[in-house]
């Protein structure tokens, strides 16, 4: 299990730098099958499945949100400006988030996690806006709509486990950003959401004791070191393609990516 959990680290980590998002998009689709091959359905752990993939591949975000954000930002890909406006309001929505997930039954997450990304992608193939070559100048939100985006993505991230990507890089190439640019904010607009989360996530279930003691609340503590060192050596790779990519090629990588995590999140169960 662990050598599998390593190496889906990894591409976490490849994931996380290239297209902004891994953690989630990855490890709670990985997560939720081990979980479920290896516990009985009724064990303490396969009835908590989807909360400990989700609980845990936030807490994964911590790290290798962090880690590709400080290469991002060593390569000046990151565009502050644009992004302090949205951290507070993420975080908080993060808290609403994991609270709400806690209470709700694994299935429903699971299944909001299945609709939510079906939407983004039919979204970015029917709409304008996402698959067009885009000049790298984001226009700048006014406050009021900051505040309600950013509780929005916190929010629905935290609930899912998935960090903002899913929802920050759609919006920030449609408002002009190229995809260098809009997976470049995504690791930083994912930290207020991981870090939210985690602490919700462990406060709300740390009375929990049936999981054993490698666990703090939902998080599952062997799980998340093997993920990130999988992840550490997956973003050191990653780090060497930031802006050599084709524009149109990465847009549709992110779009194919998201088509496969559909798909194995709903043939699971």
């Amino acid at each position: 299990m662990y050598s599998v959990l390593f190496l889906c680290g990894g591409v976490a980590g490849v994931t996380t730098v290239l297209f902004g998002f891994g953690g989630g998009f990855v490890v709670v689709p990985l997560m939720y099958t081990l979980l479920i091959s290896v516990h009985d359905s009724d064990s303490a752990a396969g009835l908590a499945a989807m909360h400990i993939a989700v609980a845990t591949s936030t807490a994964l975000m911590i790290f290798a949100a962090s880690l590709s954000t400080w290469r991002h930002h060593r390569l000046r890909t990151v565009q502050w400006h644009l992004v302090r406006p949205l951290v507070g309001y993420i975080a908080i929505g993060a808290v609403l988030g994991a609270a709400a997930a806690v209470s709700l039954n694994g299935d429903w997450v699971r299944w909001v996690f299945i609709g939510y990304l079906g939407l983004t992608i039919a979204d970015a193939i029917l709409r304008p806006g996402f698959l067009h070559q885009a000049s790298g100048d984001v226009r700048p939100m006014g406050r009021l709509l900051t505040a309600m985006t950013g509780t929005f993505i916190g929010t629905i991230a935290a609930l899912l486990g998935v960090g903002g990507s899913v929802m920050t890089v759609p919006l920030m190439r449609r408002r002009g950003a190229n995809m260098t640019a809009a997976t470049a904010m995504a690791s930083p607009l994912s930290l207020p959401m991981a870090v939210s989360g985690t602490v919700t996530y462990v406060l709300l279930s740390a009375s929990n004791t049936a999981l054993g003691a490698w666990h703090a609340g939902y998080v599952d503590l062997r799980a998340l070191l093997t993920l990130a060192v999988g992840s550490w050596l997956g973003i050191r790779l990653a780090s060497l393609w930031i802006g050599r990519i084709p524009d149109r090629i990465h847009a549709g990588g992110y779009l194919v990516l998201l088509m496969v995590v559909l798909a194995v999140m709903v043939v699971i169960h």
